[in-house]
């Protein structure tokens, strides 16, 4: 079973179509059916490892000041509470503590999965970024996790490469500022040729400014750690420079990526009301 890290940027991606939801889709539609998907997403950032652990999570819808036809999307997959268990046992000696009422499926998940997996009918079961961790230890559960392929589990992770809302330039929704560049290229050499290096990415010079805050860059280290620990090869799913100062570009693990819509160009429309440190977004 494969892997994957897709960048999910606003979720107004949930409603539209573009060519990141192509990619998303035919990423869904080639890849073998999973047993369930573990998701890990930017926006379960908390002091604490933890897996969901409830047989209905519900759809969280974690923002604010977006239109009414985004709070009503639901995403009604099942939860696997057994898996919680397996994630806690292929994890050890690292601790994970299963949640069973506080969180559910947020956005940065439901809001790729409606075009990967639209029928909602694979259990999903979404893993918590601990924020009083070390890089190293967020690459070395990846790699932990990776276990998990042989059943049946595909592992995703949803954030950015690149997420920097202050300095967002509203005129330019398909181009990208010289250090967002440099470091999707730097990130890009190290997912394609080495990811066991990608912890090493967070001292890059421009690192403090593409990732101001680190939430939505630590899930690209989960699947780093995957690809190194099965020396699967790593593919750009599909690029994605938005918007100035936002990367969408996401990547597949033992995958090989499908063709989606090249036609379609651009990122959904950002909402101007989105909160300017970037925290629920």
């Amino acid at each position: 079973m494969p892997a994957a890290f897709l960048g999910h940027g606003s979720p107004m991606n949930a409603l539209e179509r573009n060519r990141f939801t192509d990619a998303w889709r035919a990423f869904g539609a080639a890849v073998p059916r999973p047993r369930a998907i573990l998701m890990v997403s930017a926006h379960w950032y908390v002091n604490a490892t933890a897996v969901t652990a409830m047989r209905r999570p519900r759809t969280i819808h974690d923002f604010y000041g977006f239109p009414k036809p985004l709070f009503d999307v639901q995403y009604p997959a099942p939860g696997l509470p057994e898996l919680a268990e397996e994630v806690s046992d292929t994890v050890r000696p690292d601790l994970v503590g299963a949640d069973l009422d506080s969180w559910g499926l947020d956005h940065g998940t439901w809001s790729v999965l409606v075009h990967a997996f639209p029928a909602a009918d694979i259990p999903v079961v979404q893993l918590s970024i601990n924020a009083q961790k070390p890089p190293d230890y967020h690459l070395r559960l990846g790699a932990r996790l990776a276990a998990l392929r042989e059943r049946g589990v595909l592992l995703m992770a949803s954030g950015n490469v690149v997420h920097n809302l202050r300095a967002i330039d509203w005129r330019n929704p398909d181009g990208a500022f010289d250090w967002n560049e440099r470091f999707e290229a730097a990130a890009r050499e190290v997912m394609l040729d080495r990811p066991s290096d990608a912890a090493r990415l967070m001292t890059y010079p421009d690192y403090a400014i593409a990732a101001p805050t680190p939430e939505h860059f630590l899930p690209l280290l989960y699947i780093a750690g995957f690809a190194a620990a099965t020396a699967q090869r790593s593919d750009v799913l599909v690029e994605g420079p938005a918007f100035g100062s936002l990367s969408m570009t996401s990547y597949t693990v033992g995958q090989p990526c499908p063709e989606p819509n090249a036609a379609l160009k651009g990122a959904a429309p950002l909402d101007a009301t989105l909160p300017p440190d970037g925290s629920n977004a």
